[in-house]
This record gives structure tokens, sequence and C-alpha cells, in this order.
């Protein structure tokens, strides 16, 4: 049995989720979460959230195999208090620990309302409010054929930047679901982008379902680190080496 525990705190959401399967078998996956809008109570609604999704499971801590979390981009505070408890439960029970980001839990989650969508990949756009007038990006190609182990590939990679100037890292889909609170900007966004989303769900968060289950397939993989290793993701940080390329036309 594998098991991965998952937990989030990037936005005002705040969720957690077990996602367990017995061997390689991926229809014996099973997913369990816990999913509340809680601003600014994080710190005291994860460990709760991790005690009550593991009961529901049936499982313990020591049962988990890797501890998972939503690395950001978003809220800053969210994201220290997200992965300070994971490493922490990671250090613990001696576990390694897979970081997720959050734009592609959003992206995943957009697309896995689209319903039957198993027959060819969704692109997706997740979108998060960066303030300063700066929204947080990245579109993802998501092959739903396994939806319990779904697979990413980015057209738009993670970037921080003004509406209007998100650019692309590959060829532009024609048809884009997309979620999360930055696509209250979307008519700020290059044409082609905007004209591209054919469905929006504004209100959107990252969800620890989501992270949970690309989690496992990054596990699985073997692209699991050791505790000390883990990182949050700010993308600010790398503004000054943002890429150069120009924005969509």
């Amino acid at each position: 049995m594998t098991t991965v525990l998952a937990l989030d705190a990037t936005s005002s959401a705040c969720s957690a989720a077990v996602w367990r399967c017995a061997g390689d078998d991926l229809t014996t996956a099973q997913l369990f979460g816990r999913y509340e809008i809680a601003p600014r109570a994080h710190t005291h609604k994860l460990m709760p959230m991790v005690r009550d999704v593991l009961a529901e499971a049936g499982l313990m801590l020591a049962d988990v195999d890797v501890v998972a979390y939503g690395r950001g981009p978003g809220a800053f505070t969210g994201i220290r208090i997200a992965a300070g408890m994971a490493q922490g439960l990671a250090l613990g029970l001696d576990r390694p620990m897979v970081a997720v980001s959050s734009l592609e839990a959003l992206a995943l989650g957009a697309a896995l309302q689209q319903g039957d969508v198993q027959a060819q990949p969704v692109a997706a756009l997740g979108a998060l409010d960066a303030r300063m007038g700066e929204v947080y990006v990245g579109g993802y190609l998501v092959d739903l054929a396994q939806p319990m182990r779904p697979q990413m590939t980015a057209f738009i990679d993670e970037q921080v930047c003004a509406p209007e100037a998100i650019v692309c890292s590959a060829a532009l889909p024609e048809r884009i679901v997309a979620a999360g609170a930055g696509l209250a900007f979307s008519e700020r966004y290059p044409q082609p982008l905007a004209q591209a989303i054919t469905a929006a769900n504004v209100d959107a968060e990252p969800d620890a379902a989501c992270i949970a289950r690309l989690a496992a397939g990054a596990y699985l993989a073997g692209n699991a680190v050791a505790p000390e290793l883990a990182q949050p993701v700010y993308l600010r940080d790398n503004v000054a080496t943002r890429s150069t390329r120009k924005p969509l036309d």
C-alpha cells in the first residue's frame, strides 16, 4: 500500500488529503480530503484536518509513505505554514517529501471539473492574485487517462508578472479551462490567451486533494526528496531573472 499525505495553505483555503493505493494498481486508489475556506486560521486548522483525514482513511501517521505540500506560489505566510508543518511531519516520521505547485493544483482542479475528459489532455490554467498589480500563472496540458495519477505538461511556465505580460513557453491551445483569483484580471491578459479561455472559476483555490494526486505520481516516479531539501516557492525571488521573451501579441 502506498500512502500520500498532502497539506496546503497557499491561499485563503486550508486543506489536507490522503491518497492511497495498493501497489501499482490505480484501480484501487482512494482519496480522502478536508477543505475549508479559513483565512488567517491555517495554523489552527491544518493539524486537526490531518488527524481527521487519516482517521477517515483508517490510517495512522506511521502508515504514511510520503508527505506532500503546496509549495507555492501564493500567500507567503500560508506557504511557510504548510511547508513547515509538512517538513516537521516528514522529519518526525523519517519520510521523504514532494513539493507541488499551487498553480498545478489549481489547473488540475479545473481540468477535473470538465467531467469525462480522459480521451485527450485538457488545457488548463492556474492563476492567483500576486498583489502589486501582478498575477501568478501557470498553464498545463493535463492528461487524465489515469485520473488518480494525472500527468502535467506546461505550455505556460510558472511566472509572476503583470497580466498583460504573460508569456507562453509552448504553442497556446485553442481552448483552455481556468481557475483561481488571478482570473479577475483576465481582461488584461494578452488577447490570444483571454480568447482561448472557455471556462473560468475565479473563486477556486488550491486543494490538497489535487496536490495528493500530483504528489503520488511524483513519488511513484522516484521524485521525492529528503525533508531537509524541501523548500517553499514564492516566485518573486526570481523576478530579476524572469524570462525576457516577448508577451503574446
